[in-house]
């Protein structure tokens, strides 16, 4: 929904990670153990798909990197491809969640990988690789949180602010 209000690409990499294991190609089959095991897929695999996608005409306007960068190597990773294609990131937004609505919300949406001990093990590799990002990017004064614990479209009026300025 926000990438439809800004009119700029939403770039999943794990969108792009599952159309890659559906489709069978290299990369989804050397992806696919790490995501049914809940675990993260490797960092030459997600910063070569970032540094592509990142290159393509229709990101010059703008665009939202969704579950990418998921540790500091890779905010530093994207920190400098950014700069080497003279493109800014405003800032980053962290939706604030508890596990239990976390692990609620995953299990009604009913994807294969969504199963609870994945889940769980998902927000425990969460707090051991990813929770630093908080701290890098507030220290960089880029980082936005908000309450994600809210309704879709109170969380959705929250992100419309924060990106209107």
């Amino acid at each position: 929904m926000l990438s439809e209000d800004c009119g700029v690409p939403h770039i999943s990499t794990g969108d792009i990670l599952r159309a890659a294991v559906a489709e069978g190609t290299d990369l989804g089959q050397r992806a696919q153990h790490y995501m049914d095991a809940g675990e993260l897929v490797p960092d030459e695999l997600i910063l070569d798909l970032i540094r592509d996608r990142l290159g393509q005409a229709d990101v010059t306007s703008g665009w939202i990197l969704d579950g990418f960068p998921r540790n500091v190597p890779q905010a530093e990773f994207l920190s400098q491809l950014l700069k080497d294609m003279g493109q800014p990131a405003d800032f980053v937004i962290n939706l604030d969640v508890a596990d239990e609505v976390i692990v609620g919300r995953l299990l009604n949406r009913g994807r294969q990988d969504d199963q609870e001990a994945v889940i769980r093990n998902r927000l425990e590799v969460y707090r051991q690789q990813t929770e630093p990002l908080i701290e890098f990017y507030r220290s960089r004064q880029q980082l936005v949180s908000i309450d994600g614990n809210q309704t879709m479209e109170t969380v959705r009026a929250s992100l419309q602010q924060v990106i209107s300025g």
